[in-house]
């Protein structure tokens, strides 16, 4: 039994530095460049069928007044804070 546990947590501890290893290989870009790109293809909709005209539009539509909302929501808690309420 305590071979198998030990067993388990190599396992668990190669596939934790096998994670890290394939995370360090795309290190090249930093984390708020791979956080802007992901970003950018959700809002425009990279992950959508082109060809599928009515789909690409309406979610691109969708996400950047989502975009705009989530700002709006965001100055207007600041201003409601900065007030006091």
């Amino acid at each position: 039994m305590p071979d198998d546990r030990q067993d388990a947590r190599q396992r668990e501890s190669r596939r934790i530095i096998e994670r890290v290893a394939r995370e360090a290989e795309s290190g090249s870009r930093s984390v708020v460049d791979r956080v802007a790109r992901r970003a950018h293809d959700h809002v425009t909709a990279a992950d959508v069928d082109p060809e599928d005209g009515i789909e690409y539009w309406g979610t691109r539509i969708g996400r950047i007044l989502g975009v705009f909302l989530a700002v709006g929501l965001i100055i207007w808690l600041i201003i409601f804070v900065v007030r006091g309420g």
